[in-house]
């Protein structure tokens, strides 16, 4: 079985090769192509296949992460976009909930009027109604349907979102729609609420199905590109896209459900950081890890609660400041990668990123045209990644640039020693991620200190060790491949789907039989697209939650109401509700009524995943595995110093080996930094665990 990842990020573009049955895994690297992100990822695809003699018609699986969908959206550039919505909700889309993003600023752009995902002038009213019990009031008036849909072709609208009230109890008047607009403007996309998320609130309803509409076209066309690019070589395999819930999709569903696909890629590295976590986490534990993935552009930061990936509440999720209800994972996001742009700002404060150098023309150290200094370039210029071992040697490395331009933009203008600006780089860098770590942490009632730091990513092992040290982690983990692992975590998931049904009903008005019933319909469904994409039926799996709230209460809670698919009884539902309360808000009422709002399953496909692969014992001294000693600058205590520091290669690292501080230890796709004051061991499965 030959499962190949290809993940997509800012700067480089990352593949992972793994053939079970040899027990061999292959990692590549190419640079991220960003006018066309498959070009590049092709020509990855290629290469690691010629690098393994592997025939491309062999591949039996190909997972995909990519950042298309969330690139589409916070650069604005989604295609013109029409809506048709009830008559009276023209404007739904723009009032939102008078609800501004910044409570306490009197000065603020509201990013949906702004930059609006549809134009007014695009947005169309017809005559029709179905009201709060899912009846029809107001036949939908089919003629008022095809005069709408002519104007949109006429203004060049190249998709259309047809959100109609109360859908999400009777989609009748949405199908019909849409079958009426793609007969007038066949060449449109035209996607429906009731088919995106059906689910009220209306304002949140109709923004998550025109931003699907936004980017669809494009979607589409990526992944068309992509599978037919991957033809074109050989490959007969089916494309299989990561999902923001964790979940791969087949790609029919990513191209009708395009906004799925927003957090694809960050959502990859968590599994793999939890995949990594759980296989050195005893028998008896349970696995609480953070998972820090920093790349070139950004960082990306996740929780595992006992064993568990933390989902993003559905009311909270949202990608550029535009609501957006569909299950994520939960990601915190900032702009802190190896090519997030070092300088001063207007009055004088250094600053780095969020800006970033990306792929093109990336950092200074590349040689591709960059003058502005990076975090790359720092770790550059205090001698902790070398040109012999960037990317295998394969990319030249410059290393008087960086620390020529550090010195000229920081540390002449700021009145500091060349080293003192490159250290005072990563310090900045490396407190704004302790920050973000903190709000998935410590503000959520979560203490660090019982967590491992699981860091990956090209740029993620050169930081966290500083990082574990400011936020008092035990203990760090760095995965076997850390520079790929989000392409390591494609290949650890499975399919899933989700399903929704707004209910609306008092808990203690319900009976089982009546859940029962209810979910019975959503598993058929879920199940029922599992068996088209050929999951055999003891490879699928059930999750079903209830969406919960005490009566009068605004949001929900998600409580599970069930084991191996049957439903448990109305007072453990309601017992559960009033744990997870008292959990997450630290107090619980049961004496009040508890409301059912929606019900979910969600059906998870089991696929071929990637096997754990244990390496040599070690049988000699890590000591004489050091290739040479060169002086590298650490900040310790406060002060910026150099130190006499090995140089290894971690392929030539066996289990068992270990070894202080401080150390570099250098591989393809990523490079470790091992400060003075920690220690490091080899783990059985290759991943090196970093400890103070």
């Amino acid at each position: 079985m030959r499962i190949l990842g290809v993940d997509i990020g800012g700067t480089f573009t990352d593949l992972y090769l793994v053939d079970n049955e040899a027990e061999e895994q292959t990692i590549h690297k190419v640079s991220t192509t960003p006018d066309d992100p498959s070009e590049g990822a092709l020509k990855g695809v290629q290469e690691i296949c010629e690098m393994t003699g592997t025939d491309p018609s062999d591949l039996d699986y190909v997972l995909h992460g990519t950042t298309i969908a969330t690139n589409a959206v916070l650069e604005h550039e989604g295609v013109k976009t029409g809506m048709i919505t009830t008559e009276g909700y023209r404007d739904v889309v723009h009032i939102g909930r008078h609800q501004r993003p910044k409570n306490y600023s009197i000065q603020q752009d509201i990013p949906w009027q702004k930059n609006p995902l549809v134009r007014r002038r695009h947005r169309k009213v017809v005559p029709e109604r179905v009201n709060a019990d899912g009846e029809i009031e107001t036949p939908l008036d089919e003629d008022a349907v095809r005069e709408k849909a002519a104007e949109l072709k006429e203004e060049g609208v190249e998709s259309v979102a047809i959100a109609l009230l109360f859908s999400y109890l009777n989609d009748e008047h949405e199908a019909r729609a849409k079958e009426i607009v793609e007969s007038v403007h066949p060449d449109a996309y035209v996607t429906t609420s009731s088919e995106v998320y059906p689910q009220f609130r209306e304002f949140e309803r109709f923004t998550t199905t025109a931003m699907n509409a936004s980017i669809g076209p494009k979607v589409v066309e990526y992944i068309s590109t992509f599978k037919s690019g991957l033809e074109s070589l050989g490959v007969d395999a089916d494309l299989n896209v990561m999902q923001s819930n964790g979940g791969i999709a087949t790609e029919d569903m990513v191209k009708e459900r395009a906004v799925t696909l927003l957090l694809s890629g960050p959502a990859a590295g968590i599994l793999g950081g939890k995949w990594r976590a759980q296989a050195n986490t005893g028998a008896d534990e349970t696995t609480n890890a953070i998972t820090l993935d920093m790349g070139g552009t950004s960082a990306d930061i996740g929780i595992v609660s006992e064993d568990e990936i933390v989902e993003a509440n559905v009311r909270e999720t949202e990608i550029g400041g535009y609501p957006v209800m569909i299950p994520m994972v939960d990601i915190e996001t900032i702009g802190a990668g190896g090519g997030s742009i070092a300088y001063l700002d207007e009055a004088g404060a250094f600053r780095v990123g969020p800006k970033s150098a990306g792929a093109t023309p990336g950092p200074i150290a590349y040689g591709r045209g960059g003058t502005e200094p990076t975090v790359t370039d720092a770790h550059v210029a205090l001698g902790r990644v070398r040109p012999e071992f960037f990317l295998g040697g394969e990319m030249d490395l410059s290393v008087e640039g960086p620390r020529n331009a550090i010195e000229e933009r920081l540390a002449d203008p700021l009145g500091m020693e060349p080293t003192e600006a490159a250290a005072g780089i990563l310090q900045i860098v490396n407190n704004n991620m302790a920050n973000a770590i903190r709000s998935k942490t410590i503000q959520k009632g979560r203490d660090p200190e019982k967590f491992t730091l699981v860091s990956f990513g090209g740029a993620g092992p050169m930081h966290a060790a500083d990082i574990a040290r400011e936020l008092g982690i035990p203990r760090t983990l760095i995965p076997a491949s850390p520079g790929v692992l989000s392409a390591v975590g494609l290949t650890t998931t499975d399919l899933q789907y989700d399903q929704i049904n707004t209910k609306f009903a008092m808990l203690d008005e319900l009976s089982r039989e009546e859940l029962q019933s209810d979910y019975d319909a959503l598993v058929e469904d879920v199940q029922d697209r599992l068996r088209r994409d050929g999951v055999t039926e003891e490879n699928i799996q059930l999750e079903l939650i209830a969406d919960c709230r005490y009566e009068g209460q605004g949001y929900e809670l998600n409580v599970p109401v069930s084991e191996d698919g049957k439903v448990h009884s109305i007072e453990h539902i309601d017992d559960r509700f009033d744990q997870i309360h008292e959990s997450e808000f630290g107090h619980s009422f049961p004496e009040n009524p508890i409301e059912v709002v929606n019900e979910r399953v969600t059906a998870h496909g089991r696929l071929p995943s990637s096997e754990l692969v244990s390496i040599p014992t070690a049988t000699e001294p890590a000591e004489e595995k050091v290739m040479y000693r060169e002086e590298v600058y650490f900040n310790v205590n406060g002060e910026t110093g150099a130190y006499e520091t090995p140089f290894i290669q971690r392929a030539d690292l066996r289990a068992g080996h270990e070894f202080a501080g401080p150390a570099i230890i250098a591989e393809k796709d990523s490079t470790i930094v091992i400060p003075p004051d920690f220690s490091a061991s080899v783990l059985k499965h290759g991943d090196i665990e970093l400890t103070q």
